[in-house]
C-alpha cells in the first residue's frame, strides 16, 4: 500500500476509530470484537508489510509488483482499496459508539472532520520524513482520511441513498474519463499519461500538491458501500445465514459489475478507475464473508491470531514501519564486510550471505515482517492501539 508513502497504555489518546478493533453492537463497550473484520484488516497490513519491503529485484513475483497500464490487476493492487473497505465497514460501529453517548449530532461531524484531519497530518509526516522536509502532498494517509470524510459523513443517510451516491459517484467518474476532452486530448483518450485524470493532475493540480485529489470521488465511493456491509454485520432482526447470504450477494455484485466495466474502463490502480474499485471492494466483501462465517458465527478463529495482531492496530502497523525504515534503517550506517553500509543494506547483505540471493531475500523480508509483529504483539497484550 505504501507509494510511499503509534499510544500508552489505559489512556489512550483516541484520534479517532476508524482502524480499532470492532466491539458488537449489543454487547458492553471492548467486551467482544469481530475477529472477521480483525483478520481481514491484519491480512492487508501482511500483505502491506510484504508488498512494500520485498527484496528480490528481478526475481520479484509478478503479483507483489504492482500491474502495468491496462494490464490487468494482482495482489499488490488490492492492498489499499482493502484497506479503504476495512475504513468503511467500521463506520457503522463507530456510529453506533457514538449514538449510544446520546451526544448532539454536532459533536458527531466535529469527531469525523478531526479524525480526517489526524489522518491527514499523520500523512503528511510520513511524507515529510521521506523528503527530509516539511511537505504536503496527497499521499496513502491523505487519500484515506479524505475518503473516509465522505463516507462518515453520508453515512446518516439511509442505506439506499448511500448505494445511490457510490454509484452515482463512480457513475460519474467514470463517464468523465470516457466523454470529457482534456488540453491536447480527444475526449475519451484512456492511455498511460495521457488520459482526463492525469491531464487534469498535471495541468492544475501538481503545483499545489494536490494531484491525486480526484480519487477522492472513487475512493470515497468504496468507503461507502463498504459502510452497507458494516451495516449487514450489524444487523440483528435477520437470521445469521441471511446475513452472510446478502454479504456474499453484494460482494458478488460488485464483482460481477466491475468484471464488466473492466470492458469499457480497463482497471487501473493509478488513475482508480471504476471497475478497479468495484472488483476489489468485491473481493473484500466475499473474503469478509467468508471470515465472518467461519470466526464470528463458526468459531473457528484460533487460526486468526497472528492477523488479529495487526488488524487490532492497522494504523501503527502501517505507520510504525515506514518511519523506521526512512529514519533509522536507511540513515544509520554500520560497518560490515562489504564496507560501509545503511543498516538496511547491512541487513539483507547478512541474510544473503547465510541463505543466499532468493533465500536470503525473502528472508530479509519474512524477519522485517515478524519484528513488527512481535512488537505489535507487546502492544496487544498491553491494550495499547492507535486509534485513527
Amino acid at each position: 500500500m505504501q507509494e510511499t508513502t503509534p499510544i500508552a497504555a489505559e489512556a489512550v489518546v483516541e484520534l479517532a476509530e476508524v482502524t480499532a478493533p470492532i466491539q458488537q453492537a449489543e454487547t458492553p463497550p471492548r467486551s467482544r470484537r469481530f475477529t472477521s473484520l480483525d483478520t481481514l484488516r491484519g491480512l492487508t497490513i501482511v500483505l502491506m508489510l510484504l508488498v512494500n519491503n520485498i527484496a528480490l529485484d528481478t526475481a520479484t513475483p509478478d503479483h507483489l509488483m504492482h500491474a502495468g497500464w491496462n494490464q490487468g490487476m494482482r495482489l499488490a493492487d488490492v492492498v489499499f482499496p482493502w484497506f479503504l473497505f476495512c475504513v468503511g465497514t467500521a463506520i457503522p460501529f463507530s456510529f453506533a459508539s457514538f449514538q449510544r453517548r446520546e451526544l448532539p449530532a454536532w459533536r458527531y461531524d466535529l469527531k469525523i472532520a478531526g479524525r480526517a484531519v489526524a489522518l491527514v497530518a499523520l500523512g503528511c509526516l510520513l511524507n515529510s520524513a521521506e523528503q527530509r522536509t516539511p511537505f504536503f502532498s496527497m499521499g496513502v494517509l491523505q487519500l484515506i482520511g479524505m475518503a473516509y470524510l465522505l463516507g462518515a459523513f453520508v453515512y446518516e443517510l439511509p442505506k439506499f441513498r448511500r448505494a445511490v451516491i457510490a454509484f452515482g459517484l463512480l457513475s460519474i467518474y467514470g463517464l468523465a474519463i470516457l466523454y470529457l476532452p482534456a488540453p491536447g486530448m480527444a475526449a475519451g483518450t484512456f492511455e498511460e499519461g495521457k488520459n482526463l485524470i492525469d491531464s487534469l493532475n498535471k495541468s492544475y493540480l501538481v503545483g499545489y500538491n494536490l494531484d491525486g485529489i480526484l480519487a477522492v470521488a472513487p475512493t470515497g465511493a468504496l468507503v461507502i458501500l463498504a459502510s452497507l456491509f458494516g451495516d449487514l454485520m450489524r444487523e440483528r432482526d435477520l437470521a445469521a445465514w441471511k446475513r452472510l447470504a446478502l454479504i456474499f450477494a453484494g460482494g458478488g455484485v460488485l464483482l460481477g459489475i466491475g468484471i464488466a466495466l473492466n470492458t469499457v474502463l480497463p482497471y487501473n490502480k493509478p488513475v482508480w478507475t471504476p471497475s478497479y474499485i468495484l472488483v476489489s471492494g468485491g473481493l473484500a466483501a466475499l473474503i469478509l464473508g467468508v471470515l465472518h462465517a467461519a470466526t464470528d458465527f463458526g468459531k473457528w478463529k484460533g487460526w486468526t491470531f497472528p492477523l488479529v495482531v495487526f488488524g487490532s492496530n492497522a494504523l501503527l502497523a502501517y505507520v510504525a514501519p515506514i518511519l523506521v525504515k526512512l529514519l533509522i534503517l536507511q540513515v544509520w550506517v554500520v560497518k560490515t564486510p562489504d564496507g560501509h553500509v545503511p543498516l538496511q543494506q547491512a541487513v539483507l547483505n547478512a541474510m544473503i550471505r547465510w541463505f543466499g540471493r532468493i533465500d536470503g531475500g525473502w528472508a530479509y523480508t519474512a524477519l522485517y515482517i515478524c519484528f513488527w509483529w512481535a512488537i505489535l504483539w507487546l502492544l496487544y497484550r498491553k491494550r495499547v492501539f492507535l486509534k485513527v
